[in-house]
């Protein structure tokens, strides 16, 4: 009996979190799904007459200086290898066909699902933004023009606004340049205020690939690089591991205000 105990508990454990258990996260290998390589990748990401708006081309609402930058990568995509990314409104568009495992899986229905940096759909009022990926050299690009709502002090962006730009480009970085998907940690440091309506270009560099993690680095400045408003390192999950002991990140769970699991990752800086 307390043998079939424990396979019960074995067997749940792998579906949903047990009360007051660290939640281990289940495998996930993409290759099995889109194949290895960083090309496969990309040209499944960047679906072409799909019919879905893409939210990363130019509109009303784009400064001078963004507009102008964004015709000079568009350029370079013909001659340098520079690969403009398309932005639709949720994940699930770019990324059909990935089967999540059952752990991390969610039921689809008729909710308007929206990714976080494009749940303002009002042209120039919130996240305006598009990312340039370079396959070859895996780094990326990312111009960012925060608006009004995102303002923290009067007249700025706020922080938030832009750590979560910083996120998504690592996000869509990790996922092209290494089949990364999850955030392992994040961490930042403000220099400047960005003004509201104005460009923050955001370099995105790939430092290292190992230990099934992504390392990265990012540098956000003006286009004149005269002004750098924050640096950022982080590292995302290649694959997720059901074995503790090959797990990179366990998923933290609150109770009663105390952790009752920490991060499995030690910290270091991807950048060293």
């Amino acid at each position: 009996m307390l043998r079939r105990g424990f396979q019960v508990a074995g067997r749940l454990s792998q579906h949903r979190v047990l009360p007051g258990v660290p939640q281990v996260l289940p495998r996930l290998i993409l290759t099995s799904t889109f194949g290895s390589s960083t090309d496969s990748l990309v040209s499944r990401f960047c679906l072409e007459k799909t019919g879905l708006k893409d939210y990363a081309l130019p509109n009303a609402s784009w400064c001078p200086d963004m507009l102008s930058l964004y015709h000079e990568l568009q350029e370079k995509t013909k001659t340098d290898g520079w690969v403009k990314l398309p932005s639709f409104k949720s994940n699930r568009d770019h990324i059909q066909g990935l089967k999540l495992p059952l752990g991390l899986a969610v039921p689809s229905d008729e909710r308007d699902w929206r990714i976080f940096t494009r749940c303002i759909q009002v042209e120039g009022q919130g996240y305006e933004y598009v990312i340039f990926f370079h396959p070859s050299k895996k780094k990326s690009i990312c111009l960012f023009q925060p608006g009004p709502y995102l303002e923290g002090a009067p007249g700025f962006a706020h922080g938030g606004s832009l750590a979560a730009m910083m996120d998504e480009t690592f996000s869509k970085t990790a996922y092209l340049a290494g089949q990364g998907l999850l955030t392992v940690s994040l961490s930042i440091r403000f220099k400047h205020l960005i003004p509201v309506g104005s460009l923050a270009v955001l370099n995105v560099d790939v430092e290292k690939i190992e230990d099934q993690k992504v390392y990265m680095s990012c540098i956000a400045q003006s286009r004149d690089q005269q002004t750098v408003y924050a640096k950022c390192s982080g590292k995302e999950v290649l694959s997720l591991s059901p074995s503790p002991r090959l797990c990179p990140a366990t998923i933290t769970h609150r109770t009663n205000g105390r952790k009752n699991a920490e991060d499995a990752v030690p910290s270091r800086d991807p950048a060293s």
